[in-house]
């Protein structure tokens, strides 16, 4: 038990040394600066987590990966990172898109049809400073906009 713990040590050490090296190599500042340089079976260079992890639980398989993408590589390459998907990419499928144009052509047909509670899902949601400044000049006008009382107790409720 003493000498594989004696052994773990010395190879921690020499690990240690060889990251010494390939940080040395590669004009880097850091330990983190060395995933760049080590690529993947999935594609793409090795996150840092993994460095640290494989540091741990496999040393001998990362000192390995150095030796042989870094240390005894004439010049060192980087590593192109691993392609992911857009951000906009993670849409559903079957979401209708709508343009505003589009929009306001349903809300035109809702109010000809009149269908109030279409108009109200349809119409965008405004904040209570405007409903009661737009309540309180429909009243001086004598108007009474049944649509702006139900947006109001809305904004009141929300």
């Amino acid at each position: 038990m003493a000498l594989q713990e004696q052994m773990i040590a010395t190879s921690s050490r020499e690990l240690e040394d060889l990251i010494g090296k390939a940080i040395k190599k590669i004009n880097g500042k850091k330990e983190n600066d060395l995933c760049r340089y080590l690529p993947m079976t999935t594609g793409g260079y090795m996150h840092h987590f993994t460095l640290r992890k494989m540091k741990s639980q496999l040393p001998q398989k990362l000192s390995e990966m150095i030796q042989k993408f870094i240390t005894n590589a004439d010049r060192p390459v980087t590593v192109a990172p691993k392609q992911r998907a857009a951000r906009g990419s993670r849409k559903k499928k079957d979401h209708i898109v709508l343009t505003k144009s589009d929009l306001d052509h349903i809300l035109q047909v809702a109010r000809a049809h009149g269908d109030k509670d279409l108009v109200r899902k349809l119409t965008p949601r405004r904040d209570l400073r405007t409903v009661k400044r737009e309540l309180i000049s429909s009243i001086r006008h004598g108007k009474v906009d049944q649509e702006l009382w139900i947006s109001y107790c809305e904004a009141t409720n929300a």
